[in-house]
């Protein structure tokens, strides 16, 4: 099958189209005909191999062959023995390993239907953008109806599913972004866009329940200053530097305004739930360019530059 490989850190010049083994499935795994798939931060980091706290998963000095890529839509096409509840032909959307290829094997656990209203390039710009989305908000954020939410980077590939997350779930929802971005952020259901170009929020008088800082570009005392006494800041950890992180893994220990830092993880249970609220109209997908596996080096230069207006797409086939 066609990939695109890996076999050093550095510039999207790393990442080549190579033909390699099909992958073997084991017990429990299904096979997956690639048709789509999307770039997340996490992508470019491990392709320039830093914070190196991530080599430690691929490779110290070099990966070898190592395939990126974490969002899937695609057809089943063959299962291990144990899977009962996907077959060959079903289409499916989930969070795996290895996805920038033809085909990829993971766990029948994460994978579910994919939505029936959405192509596979829309289905595979959801996945673990709206996974993040969803379990920090719900799981780590203790996100309850009525509260005032403010999204910094609404109009990211991980803001964009929070905005309309957020509002599902009963938030009053605060966006900011660019200028450029204010109608897109309006669109995605927003109460309130604030422009970061003109105006600063962290100088407002606006007090916020719950931060989901998803730049990691203000520092943490400037967003406690817009908090409720009881209000949280919910970083990503994908964002900002080690040094972000470590001080926000730092002050989750000691202010109760730091929410615990957490990793998104693909379970079918989650998936369904975000199934659930696509087919409903209450989520979808932005998407600003999409690109052919084989142009995939150049997507990445792009995502690189921090701009992108929701999600970039990757089609297969």
């Amino acid at each position: 099958m066609k990939a695109i490989v890996q076999n050093a850190y550095g510039s999207p010049e790393v990442l080549t189209l190579a033909e390699v083994e099909k992958p073997a499935i084991k017990d429990g795994e299904v096979l997956v005909r690639v048709r789509a798939t999307s770039i997340n931060a996490g992508d470019y980091f491990t392709m320039r191999g830093n914070p190196w706290l991530l080599r430690l998963t691929v490779g110290l000095f070099r990966p070898k062959n190592h395939i990126l890529g974490w969002d899937v839509a695609g057809t089943v096409e063959a299962v291990g023995s144990g899977v009962t509840r996907l077959k060959p032909g079903d289409e499916v959307f989930g969070g795996v390993d290895a996805a920038f290829a033809d085909y990829v094997a993971a766990s029948e656990g994460r994978l579910a239907p994919k939505p029936a209203n959405l192509s596979f390039e829309q289905a595979a710009a959801v996945p673990i953008g709206a996974l993040t989305a969803l379990q920090g908000l719900r799981n780590a954020g203790g996100v309850r109806p009525g509260q005032r939410v403010l999204v910094n980077g609404a109009s990211g590939g991980v803001g964009s599913f929070i905005v309309q997350i957020a509002k599902a779930l009963g938030a009053e929802v605060t966006g900011v972004c660019s200028a450029k971005n204010v109608d897109l952020v309006r669109s995605l259901g927003a109460d309130h866009v604030i422009d970061y170009t003109s105006e600063d929020f962290t100088t407002g008088q606006a007090r916020y329940d719950i931060i989901m800082d998803q730049v990691g570009n203000r520092r943490l005392s400037h967003l406690r200053r817009v908090l409720t006494p009881t209000g949280r800041i919910q970083p990503n950890t994908g964002h900002g530097g080690m040094s972000y992180v470590l001080k926000s893994l730092v002050l989750s220990l000691f202010r109760r305004q730091h929410g615990k830092l957490f990793i998104s993880n693909s379970n079918r249970e989650d998936l369904l739930t975000l199934k659930e609220l696509i087919e409903a109209g209450k989520l979808n997908p932005a998407i600003e360019r999409t690109y052919p596996l084989g142009e995939l080096p150049e997507a990445m230069r792009y995502a690189e530059q921090g701009h992108v207006r929701g999600k970039l797409v990757i089609t297969v086939s």
